[in-house]
């Protein structure tokens, strides 16, 4: 099981990616020198979004998919879940 998520980080910027394991990776962003480059000057994080896929092309593909998508169109998508 992978899951493509969306993190808020504390300077109010959206970080994209994915996982096997959404609370691990969570904490590894908020905590763990093994969070995302990006996202270790931004902390804390906070989960806004997440989808589960069964396997890895897929959430690759939505990862792909949801970084190409404006700001305005991430906030839509993070409202409507």
């Amino acid at each position: 099981m992978f899951f493509c998520y969306i993190v808020k980080c504390h300077d109010g910027t959206l970080y994209t990616g994915i996982t096997t394991n959404i609370k691990r990776r969570i904490v590894e962003h908020n905590t763990s020198p093994r969070g995302a480059k990006y996202t270790r000057v931004r902390r804390p994080v906070m989960l806004v979004y997440q989808r589960r896929f069964r396997n890895r092309s897929n959430a690759s593909k939505a990862e792909v998919r949801l970084k190409a998508l404006s700001r305005a169109e991430k906030q839509q998508l993070i409202i409507g879940t």
